[in-house]
Order: C-alpha cells, then sequence, then structure tokens
C-alpha cells in the first residue's frame, strides 16, 4: 500500500479582498498543498489592513468562517519598504515556528510581474518559498467566475484617478462588471478599487456586515467602511 503524499502547508496573504479569498478557493481545490493559516498587514494605528483598509475584527471574522487562524504583521502608517520586509520576515518567522515545515507564501496576484518578483526576492532572502495560483489568469474571465462560483464581496477601496468615486460601496457583481468603463481592469490589478469579502465557496458561513460612511482620503481614495454587523459580533 502506497502511502499518501504529504501535502505541503502553506500560509496565505490576506488582505479580505476578493483575489486572497479566491486565491483560498483555488488552493483548497489541490490535493497536494494545504493552507494552514492566513497573515495579513495590519495598519497599527488604525487597526486595519493595510492595502483594503478592512477592519481587524472584520479580518478574523473572515479567517473563522474559512476555517483558519489569522496572523497579523503590524506596520505603521507611514511605512517604507524596509518596514514592511521586516515586520513581513518577524511574522513569517514565527509562523514557521509554529508550523514546522511551513516555508511558503501564497499570494493572489493576477498580473503584475514586478510585484510578484519583489514577493519572490523578498521571501527567498528569509528562506520561503512563493506560490501565485491565480497569476496570468484574464481577469475578465476570472471576475466572472467569481461571481458565478459565489463571491459576495463590495468595492471598499476606489481610486478616484481612475474610477468614478461612485462605484464605491458597490456590490461586485456582473452590474459592476457591466458598467466599468474601458481600461479599467475587471479585478482592479492595477490598483483602481480594493474589495471586502463577505462571502464565497471558501467561507463556512456569510458574514453579516454593515455598510457604513463613504470618505475621501489622500485627497484621492473612496472609501466605504464596513463593520460586522450585531449578530456578527457576539
Amino acid at each position: 500500500m502506497i502511502a499518501d503524499t504529504p501535502r505541503t502547508p502553506v500560509l496565505l496573504a490576506w488582505s479580505g479582498g476578493k483575489d486572497a479569498a479566491w486565491t483560498l478557493h483555488a488552493l483548497r481545490q489541490r490535493d497536494d498543498v494545504e493552507v494552514v493559516a492566513l497573515l495579513s498587514s495590519i495598519t497599527t494605528e488604525y487597526g486595519r489592513s493595510s492595502m483594503q483598509g478592512v477592519r481587524r475584527d472584520v479580518l478574523h471574522a473572515q479567517a473563522a468562517a474559512c476555517g483558519l487562524p489569522l496572523l497579523e504583521a503590524g506596520i505603521p502608517t507611514s511605512c517604507d519598504n524596509a518596514v514592511y520586509e521586516a515586520a513581513m520576515a518577524h511574522a513569517l518567522a514565527e509562523a514557521s515556528a509554529r508550523w514546522p515545515g511551513l516555508h511558503t507564501a501564497a499570494f493572489g496576484d493576477l498580473l503584475l510581474e514586478d510585484v510578484r518578483a519583489w514577493r519572490m526576492a523578498q521571501c527567498a532572502r528569509i528562506g520561503w518559498e512563493v506560490m501565485t495560483p491565480l497569476f496570468g489568469s484574464d481577469t475578465a474571465q476570472l471576475a466572472r467566475e467569481m461571481v458565478a462560483g459565489g463571491l459576495r464581496a463590495t468595492l471598499c477601496c476606489v481610486d478616484t484617478h481612475q474610477l468614478d468615486a461612485g462605484f464605491a460601496g458597490r456590490a461586485f457583481d456582473d452590474a459592476l462588471l457591466d458598467a466599468l468603463p474601458p481600461g479599467v481592469d475587471p479585478c482592479g490589478e492595477n490598483g483602481e478599487f480594493h474589495t471586502c469579502v463577505a462571502d464565497g465557496p471558501m467561507f463556512t458561513r456569510p458574514l453579516a456586515l454593515e455598510r457604513g460612511d463613504t470618505v475621501l482620503r489622500d485627497s484621492r481614495f473612496a472609501c466605504t467602511d464596513f463593520a460586522l454587523g450585531p449578530a456578527a459580533s457576539r
């Protein structure tokens, strides 16, 4: 009898958005890897994910709905690459100590080769490997697959230099994809928008998120706040 080949443990970078969530879904379709935990970079002054601006308690609720622990890498508001890399290296060292044999990190990168190469170089310096299972996807097709596959997300941040502020707070659905102007990536891969996920095939239960105010930050980014509803907060 041939013994089962052990699966490679993976730590998934978790922003709270659709690409990270769909990366988890994709990795769970494979029999050679096992996502053991999620890792979020948190802006310590605000208690939110450093990219999407998703609240810390929402991130932890998402992780719980995925059935996974969430690790945090705290970074300051004014953060250069050196500070970010040091925080991530510390978090990865803690993760590998907690899960022996863990030295592979997965990211939801789709198209940007320079970002992917930077991540790979950053991780290689500390003995980690990188997986980007969605990289090279047709983002128009991928966006439709996410929607058809049951992903439920909302635009929580819009770069008003690339997309009208009125898109902030809208559901990431077929109607939104139909309404995006030419030149805007359907997955927001060029930074046009970020999302906050509330449900999908990677969740065991949907999150009850309540929409808050939309504010303009740095005279550029229209950010819509989402908080856990009373039922989800208990």
